[in-house]
């Protein structure tokens, strides 16, 4: 029976990606390169323990979130996972950049 992780969300600029921590782990991230006014997310990954507990969604919600408040730059999601989640989420449609 899965469950679903409270991930604390924090953006490590250093390292280019988002990072999701839950008990104070890292259970995954999400990794970018910013290139003009474009915010490409390239990877996510979690953590083989915290599959299936909803530590992704939680990443590219908040991810996305933060890139809607900058209000720097258009997403590529050139992740297929960050796509896929676009996909699902249809008022995050606006951050994508115009291809």
């Amino acid at each position: 029976m899965s469950h679903k992780a409270v991930a604390e969300i924090a953006l490590n600029e250093s390292e280019s990606r988002y990072e999701a921590y839950v008990g104070g782990e890292l259970a995954g991230f999400a990794e970018y390169e910013i290139d003009d006014e474009r915010i490409v997310f390239t990877h996510t990954e979690v953590a083989d323990a915290f599959e299936g507990q909803g530590v992704a969604g939680q990443l590219a919600r908040t991810a996305l979130d933060d890139v809607r408040a900058s209000g720097k730059y258009r997403v590529v999601p050139r992740c297929p996972y960050i796509k896929k989640w676009i996909d699902k989420h249809p008022d995050y449609q606006d951050l994508v950049h115009p291809h």
